[in-house]
Formats: structure tokens, C-alpha cells, sequence
């Protein structure tokens, strides 16, 4: 198969080193459509395009017939590669990757490099020596947790860089939520103090935080600082008071997170349950895309390498439904990135196994949200529909409109559009062009009466929904004669109305008076919308029309100018105008002509401009 391949991949194929790092398959266009990490980037890259391939699934089979180039980067190392190949994947977000759908979206905590931090909410992880902790699928709970923090920690909440002698004491520190180090009333030791204790509450090691908190509030009372002491105690009482409301789950001392998912069809959800000394601090959720044909154990090995890329919170345990695949390089990863050992577990009994099944049964229950939340949006009627059924209190919500309108020049080329609107909303794979048959002139009423009958007509034979309201770009006949090829074909409930440019009138059958809606309203700007993208449509259909006829009349009648000839006159020149102004040698240099042809090519054009035949399309065409 390698042999079959373009030579520039062929050649990039060969060149690939016998070394760890990462690929980044690309199509004609440049554009990534894959990327993959490798011990050997000879051997793994090569192993797409052997016929004896495992790995048969048809996502791969079409991305190799997609690949034109490739790229790679050598890194130092295997783990190396892990961390580049999740890094990558985020920023090119590759198609036929595993990656969290929408991961973008959710914030982190950060803890930021200064002399005195700050703790900020922030959606844009820089790595300047600052800490994160997140990412965050329930926004809600991370700042309920955040104003927690700020209550029982005294953590500055301005965004001045500090020190600065023009910043003066705020409410914060009246407050006791601040120890005012813009005053320089604390120094950067006992305030960095209060922020590691601040870290290890978001993190849910609050046994270590009390512990701290009762040996400071102790030392204090015993050197009389009885002010401060109650402060610390407090502080101590707030958290007390908040780690009795978390559940316990484990035995205590226990740190780990505990991951798992459901899929339906191309969508999973991955639910990481947090487990800090025991007691479930909470969950983060991700939807993962473009895994319909991969298994358990490689959506759950990307997740786990997109989730822990950017965070700076790994626990030393980390409990999964199945085992993943390179498993010893993703643990070692993580160790890397933690500090400590993290060990990669997959309990088969007792009460770790159903802490899984609740992560499960948690995935589970979010995902089948997820399409009910969906479903519920595809099924809500928007405002202007609803306004609209108001107004012209119809039965029904008019979900999805169609209009009609005509357009001509100088009675000839008379043609007819249909678009429509769907909840609002074009929908032009529904848009028609009807060219008006056996009418001589402009007739407009004659007009519409046979575009609906043509499309009503249509759509009874095929056996397709009919829309739940007509629209009309015109007054009180151009409604009645659409409203008389309705009756014909037995449909003369279909509500239909007309807008008449005018004033803006709705003309409503068996109504003497025309409806005028408020300027204003959401559905008199709905039906504007629509009749002016049939009036847009119509416009254009009749100018090529026209273009196409004009062109070919000009042209068809001089002797000796085949429908070759033509095409090399249109192709040269782009316009019947540009070959009107063109002189006998410029013809003459086309393709086919000689000076002989030219002239005559000059002598009949002139002939039917004097004759008065159009010269050129019309710039405008006229529509009701």
C-alpha cells in the first residue's frame, strides 16, 4: 500500500526516525486531521498505510485515504510525547481524534505567581509559574467554593499589583477578609501562609487545614494575642461546619478520583468523582466527541490525558471502569506532573468498585440531560412564531413559512420563487425556482396561481408535510389567485396572508381591512425577512436567466460560431459587453478565430445592437 502512495508522503514516510515523538497527519489543505504520539515514529506511523493493518475500523480506512503530508516532532522521551500529543490535540482539535467537546468552555481556579496571590477565576490557563486547579464543569459550585474560601481565608479579592503606596485599606479589610497587605499591615511569608492553606481547601484537604488552624489559634493564646486567636478559631469553626456537610463515602485519609462514563452513540460523558480525605468534594463532567467506533479503554486514555494536561491537582490514586491502554506511560505521566506516585486502578470488588458504579451511574444520568436539554431546544418555539400565531391567531404555531414571489422584465422572463422559513430560521435546501409556463406578458395573478399549484401540487404527490402558512409578496389579488390554486387542490384551510410593500400591510382572506402590526413587533420583522429573501431570490434567478438567454441569442445567430467557438469567446472576454468592445485583432487572437472570423464576429454583433436586441443583461429586474 505504501508503494501505491503520492512520492512527497512516500518520502516523508521513509524519513521518519526510529525515535519517540509525535505525528500530525494533514490533508491537501494543510489542515491536521490526526495526531498520535509514538515510541517509534518509524515504525507507528508506517503501521496506517501496511495492507495488514489491525486496526480495520472505517474512521481510520478514510482518514488514510484522506492523508496527503506529514509531520512530526521528535521529543526526549515517550512521556514527552504523551504531554505533546494532548497539548496539540486541544489547540488543532483534529477530527478524527478523541477530545473533550467542549473543554474550552470551562474555567479554572488559579493561584497566581505574585508576591502576594491572588485566587481568580480565569478560562485561559499561562503558564507564568502559576498554579490551577479545574477544569470546572459546574461553574456554580466553583464559586460557591471560591466565596467559601474568601469567608473563612483571608485572601486579598482586588487585582492591584502589590506593593503599591497608592492603593488604600478597603472594606475587605474592615471586614477581617483581608489582612491588608497593600499596607504592608502583613508580610509576604504569613500571607503566602494563608494562601497555601486557601490551595489546600480548593483542593479538599481540610483535616491538614485544621490541624494548622488549632496549632496557630494555641500559639497565639499563649502569647496573649487573644484577637487573633479568635479569628483562627473562627476560621476553624466556618471549615468544621463545611466538612460536616460533605459526604462520606471512603474511610478517611483517602485522596482519589474516581472516573466513569457512558456513551450513547457518538457522545460520551466522562464523570470524575472527587474523593478528598474521604469525603466526595464533588464532580467534574466532559462530553467526549468523535468516539462512536473507538473502545472503552481509548476514550477513557485520551480523557485522562486531556482532563490532567493543564491541571495542577492530580491525586496520588486514580480509579478507572477498565484498564487503559499504556497504562504504565500514563501513570508515570501523571507522577510527573504531580509530584508524587499516581497510581492508575481498576477495582473489581467491595466499596471502591461501586464508588465506580456511581461515577457511572452519575455519567449516565448527565448524558441522557445533555440530550434532553437538546431535545427540549429543538422543540422550543421561538418568540417571533409564537408573536406570529398572536397576531394572525392561528391554530397553530406557523413553525415553518413559505413565500411565493414573481419576478419580470419588461413581461418577458417571467419567473417565480418559493424559500422558506423554519422556525424562523432559512431553510435553502427548500428554496425553488418555477419559470412561468404558456402566459404571455406579465400576469401576476395568473402567475402565482400557477407557482402554488405547481408546488402544492408537488408536495400532495410526494407525499411531504405541507407548510403551516403562505405568504405572498403582494395585496388582496395576488392573495386570492394563491388562495384559488389552494381551493383546487382541496387545501383551502392552509392559512395564507399577503405583505404588501406599500405600507407594510398583512392582507388576511375574508378580512376587509389589511392587519398593520407595530413596526417594532418580532413578527411583522420575521415576514419582512422572509419577503425580501423571495424578492433576493427571485431577483437573481431572473438576472441569470436573462444573462444566459441574451449571451446565447447574440451569439447563436452568426454564421460560423459553433457552440465551441462560443465557449472560447465567453471564456476569453467574460461578457457579450467586453466582446461588443472588443476590436478585430483582440478576437482574432482567441483561440480558433481567425481576423476573417472576427470581423464577421464584429459586423453581427453591431447588426443586432442596431437591430435593438438587449445588449446586456438588466442591472434590475422588477418584483412585487
Amino acid at each position: 500500500m505504501i508503494d501505491t502512495l503520492p512520492p512527497a508522503l512516500r518520502v516523508e514516510l521513509d524519513s521518519l526516525p526510529d525515535q519517540p515523538g509525535v505525528y500530525l497527519f494533514k490533508d491537501t489543505h494543510g489542515k491536521v486531521l490526526y495526531i498520535g504520539k509514538a515510541a517509534s515514529l518509524r515504525s507507528r506511523a508506517r503501521s496506517y498505510f501496511q495492507e495488514s493493518s489491525g486496526d480495520g475500523r472505517s474512521q481510520f480506512q478514510v482518514l488514510v485515504a484522506q492523508v496527503a503530508a506529514l509531520e512530526y516532532l521528535i521529543t526526549g522521551s515517550e512521556q514527552e510525547a504523551l504531554t505533546l500529543e494532548a497539548t496539540l490535540v486541544k489547540r488543532h482539535q483534529p477530527r478524527y481524534n478523541i477530545k473533550l467537546k467542549d473543554d474550552k468552555k470551562y474555567p479554572f481556579i488559579r493561584i497566581t505567581k505574585e508576591p502576594f496571590p491572588r485566587i481568580v477565576v480565569t478560562r485561559n490557563v499561562v503558564r507564568d509559574g502559576s498554579r490551577y486547579l479545574g477544569p470546572f464543569s459546574n461553574v456554580r459550585a466553583m464559586r460557591a467554593a471560591l466565596a467559601y474560601m474568601h469567608r473563612i481565608f483571608p485572601i486579598r479579592s482586588c487585582d492591584y499589583e502589590l506593593p503599591n503606596p497608592n492603593v488604600k485599606l478597603c472594606l475587605e479589610y474592615h471586614i477581617k477578609r483581608c489582612q491588608g497587605p497593600c499596607q504592608g499591615l502583613v508580610d509576604s511569608v504569613e500571607y503566602g501562609r494563608s494562601v497555601e492553606q486557601a490551595y489546600r481547601f480548593l483542593r479538599g484537604h481540610n483535616a491538614a487545614i485544621l490541624r494548622d488552624l488549632n496549632e496557630q489559634m494555641a500559639a497565639a493564646a499563649e502569647q496573649l494575642d487573644f484577637e487573633h486567636a479568635a479569628r483562627l478559631r473562627d476560621q476553624a469553626r466556618a471549615l468544621e461546619s463545611m466538612q460536616g456537610r460533605q459526604k462520606v463515602v471512603l474511610e478517611s485519609d483517602v485522596h482519589r478520583d474516581v472516573i466513569g462514563m457512558h456513551r450513547i452513540d457518538d457522545t460520551t460523558c466522562c464523570c470524575v468523582l472527587e474523593i478528598r480525605e474521604g469525603r466526595l468534594l464533588g464532580r467534574k463532567h466532559h462530553f467526549v466527541g468523535h468516539s462512536i467506533q473507538a473502545t472503552a479503554a481509548e476514550i477513557l486514555a485520551a480523557f485522562v490525558r486531556q482532563f490532567y494536561l493543564e491541571t495542577d491537582s492530580t491525586p496520588p490514586e486514580i480509579h478507572l471502569p477498565v484498564q487503559v491502554e499504556d497504562a504504565p506511560l500514563l501513570a508515570g505521566w501523571l507522577s510527573q506532573k504531580a509530584g508524587v506516585r499516581v497510581k492508575l486502578v481498576v477495582p473489581q470488588r467491595g466499596l471502591k468498585a461501586d464508588t465506580i458504579q456511581m461515577a457511572e451511574a452519575n455519567a449516565a444520568q448527565l448524558l441522557d440531560e445533555r440530550f434532553a436539554k437538546r431535545e427540549r431546544l429543538r422543540n422550543r418555539i421561538p418568540h417571533p412564531v409564537l408573536a406570529l400565531q398572536r397576531d394572525l391567531q392561528l391554530t397553530v404555531p406557523p413553525r415553518r413559512i413559505e413565500a411565493v414571489d414573481i419576478s419580470s422584465f419588461q413581461g418577458t422572463d417571467q419567473v417565480g420563487s418559493l424559500v422558506c422559513l423554519v422556525d424562523g430560521q432559512p431553510k435553502r435546501s427548500e428554496y425553488r425556482h418555477f419559470r412561468i409556463r404558456g402566459l404571455q406578458g406579465a400576469d401576476d395573478y395568473a402567475s402565482i396561481r400557477q407557482v402554488v399549484q405547481r408546488r402544492f401540487g408537488g408536495l400532495m404527490e410526494r407525499g411531504e408535510p405541507l407548510p403551516d402558512l403562505l405568504m405572498i409578496d403582494g395585496g388582496k389579488g395576488q392573495v386570492s389567485s394563491a388562495r384559488l390554486a389552494l381551493t383546487e387542490l382541496g387545501l383551502e384551510t392552509l392559512p395564507v396572508i399577503g405583505l404588501a410593500k406599500r405600507l407594510e400591510e398583512v392582507v388576511v382572506p375574508d378580512q376587509s381591512e389589511p392587519l398593520l402590526l407595530p413596526r417594532t413587533s418580532a413578527s411583522l420583522r420575521m415576514l419582512q425577512v422572509l419577503r425580501d429573501e423571495a424578492h433576493r431570490f427571485a431577483i437573481n434567478y431572473h438576472r441569470n436567466l436573462r444573462q444566459k438567454r441574451t449571451l446565447h441569442t447574440s451569439l447563436e445567430d452568426i454564421a460560423g460560431i459553433g457552440p465551441r467557438r462560443r465557449e472560447e469567446l465567453l471564456r476569453h472576454f467574460g461578457s457579450l459587453k467586453r466582446i461588443r468592445a472588443a476590436t478585430v485583432e483582440d478576437i482574432a487572437a482567441v483561440p480558433g478565430f481567425s481576423l476573417k472570423l472576427a470581423q464577421v464576429v464584429i459586423d453581427a454583433l453591431a447588426s443586432s445592437t442596431r437591430s435593438g436586441a438587449p445588449s446586456d443583461p438588466p442591472e434590475n429586474a422588477s418584483s412585487r
